[in-house]
């Protein structure tokens, strides 16, 4: 996917990693943040992966393998979550987590190199 250089790629890994933190933590802390709409959580779940997707797509150009990492990524907190004793998980939650993926997939397909944009942006 990525076809622009990154002049900073380190600096974008290394917020990757801090985006996959914290779905990690928000996905097994005892009490994630609340939302006051109708399928908050849902919608949470398809943002957070779709934004993993996302971003991770313009750094690794490997899609299917990101989007098999990222799903199963999703699969294996579902289950983790279920084995805390203070969380629940579940298979809607795997469905938004999913659909987030492929969603992310497409931002990254019609947007391609946005990161890069914003790397030589601030490399100005």
């Amino acid at each position: 996917m990525p076809d622009a250089v990154l002049t900073r790629p380190r600096l974008w890994r290394a917020l990757g990693w801090l985006l996959v933190l914290a779905v990690i933590y928000l996905s097994l802390t005892p009490k994630p943040p609340a939302t006051d709409i109708a399928l908050g959580d849902k919608i949470g779940h398809l943002a957070a992966y779709g934004s993993l997707m996302a971003w991770w797509l313009q750094i690794h150009r490997r899609p299917e393998r990101l989007a098999l990492l990222f799903v199963l990524m999703g699969l294996g907190l579902e289950i983790l979550q279920s084995l805390t004793g203070y969380r629940e998980g579940d298979i809607f939650d795997m469905a938004a987590n999913t659909l987030g993926v492929g969603l992310g997939w497409l931002t990254a397909l019609l947007l391609p190199n946005w990161l890069a944009r914003i790397d030589r942006a601030i490399a100005r």
